[in-house]
């Protein structure tokens, strides 16, 4: 009896699922990205908005105690409530197309709220910066009002020639801002004392010490006054306005846009482009591997610091030379320090997003003015859509729930490294 050993049966691998194509990938990334997460996030905003709109407009209530007898007369005041307070917005922050006649009022507008976003814009920055370090600056307000408290005084009281005094005032008031923050960044690097408590409490302090110095002769209260402000901006100290010259006419856009566009093209550079960028980056993704692959993480702490507060330092400086060049009180920051944190997460802690974010805040600004005064809508109407809109961007699944976007993969890169692409070209 021989023993006859059946073979056994190759083992067929399964088949491999090939890789979806990657036009779909790509479009999954764009649907479900960030990007695409803040548009619809302001989009939800201007809704919830347009409904608190309806639920206060006089004319609505009206229509509505006879619904059930003409209820179109109910959803046409709706739509003329909701419609009119928006396109009173557009009108004041973008185009007045009620004044196309004459072109130089029509783009009135754009440029308020472009100078609107220019504080927001470089205090945004300055938060985005210390996100993308892992650490949350909410100290603006301090940083803004020592910065504005050094670059007023040499502005309103060290007379120098025009240029030279500009760029003095301009960049000892950005030493200012950047000390304010270094001194956070260095406290925690020493100490381990948490960001956020040391910002809270340097907020205070430079509110008192700004106030304190507004209403002591010889330092920053202007000569022969009792009132708790400065004296006014030298000429040479004043930053010049920007479309004058070339239109005419009096705008309140000046210099200040260009030095945060440049502010802008700096923190993209830096994050994106440069080493210490790219320490910052490391140290913000996990602390403790940089400092195992050889990154001083406590030197990176004051590095970001001196930079982000340099950056909010530009918004007080604005304020001063820009915009209240008549003499400025211990509330010019106007609130614009915390604001700067909505910019920043709006933005998502990226320069470019961060500069059109705080256009579009620029714009709410600018066309709530025009939405009180021609439809009667309350100021607070914009402030509650800005509150949205962080609600909307803190929560990411909640939009894309909403609107079933997809999850962006997170293995997915928009163009193959370098090495791989050499390594199939070889192939």
């Amino acid at each position: 009896m021989s023993d006859t050993t059946t073979p056994a049966a190759p083992v067929t691998a399964p088949d491999e699922v090939p890789p979806p194509p990657r036009g779909n990938q790509i479009l999954r990334e764009i649907f479900g990205g960030s990007a695409a997460i803040s548009v619809l996030a302001v989009f939800l905003a201007l809704v919830v908005g347009g409904i608190l709109i309806i639920m206060t407009d006089d004319a609505v209530a009206e229509a509505a105690g006879y619904f059930f007898s003409r209820p179109a007369d109910t959803f046409s005041a709706m739509w003329d409530a909701v419609a009119g307070a928006y396109s009173a917005l557009f009108r004041g922050s973008v185009f007045n197309y009620l004044r196309a006649d004459d072109l130089v009022a029509a783009f009135r507008p754009i440029t308020e709220t472009l100078a609107n976003a220019t504080p927001l814009i470089a205090a945004g920055l300055g938060v985005a910066l210390a996100f993308r370090v892992g650490m949350f600056n909410i100290g603006g307000r301090g940083q803004m009002l020592i910065a504005a408290a050094v670059a007023g005084y040499i502005g309103a009281y060290i007379p120098m020639p025009p240029v030279i005094h500009l760029i003095v005032a301009l960049i000892f008031g950005l030493i200012g801002g950047a000390l304010w923050g270094g001194l956070v960044g260095l406290l925690k690097a020493r100490t381990g004392a948490h960001e956020v408590i040391v910002t809270i409490m340097l907020n205070y302090i430079a509110f008192y010490l700004v106030s304190f110095l507004l209403r002591t002769p010889g330092a920053l209260q202007a000569p022969g006054q009792n009132n708790p402000k400065s004296g006014p901006m030298l000429e040479t100290a004043q930053f010049p306005p920007l479309l004058n010259n070339l239109l005419g006419v009096q705008y309140n856009l000046n210099i200040g846009f260009i030095l945060v566009i440049l502010a802008t093209i700096f923190t993209w550079y830096l994050l994106d482009r440069s080493a210490l960028g790219f320490r910052f980056r490391a140290v913000g993704e996990n602390p403790h591997a940089a400092k195992v692959a050889g990154i001083n993480v406590k030197a990176v702490y004051v590095q970001v610091m001196l930079i982000a507060g340099a950056l909010v330092g530009l918004a007080g400086v604005y304020q001063v030379l820009g915009n209240f060049t008549g003499g400025f009180a211990a509330g010019l920051d106007a609130g614009i320090g915390f604001d700067a944190i909505t910019v920043a997460l709006l933005g998502r802690s990226k320069p470019w997003g961060v500069f059109f974010a705080g256009i579009l805040f620029g714009a709410l600004k600018a066309g709530s003015y025009t939405m009180q005064a021609a439809e009667g809508i309350p100021v607070d109407i914009v402030l509650v859509v800005q509150s949205f809109i962080v609600l909307f961007i803190a929560a990411p699944p909640l939009v894309r729930s909403i609107f079933r976007l997809p999850t962006p993969d997170p293995l997915f890169r928009w163009r193959t490294p370098k090495i791989a692409r050499v390594a199939e070209e070889n192939k």
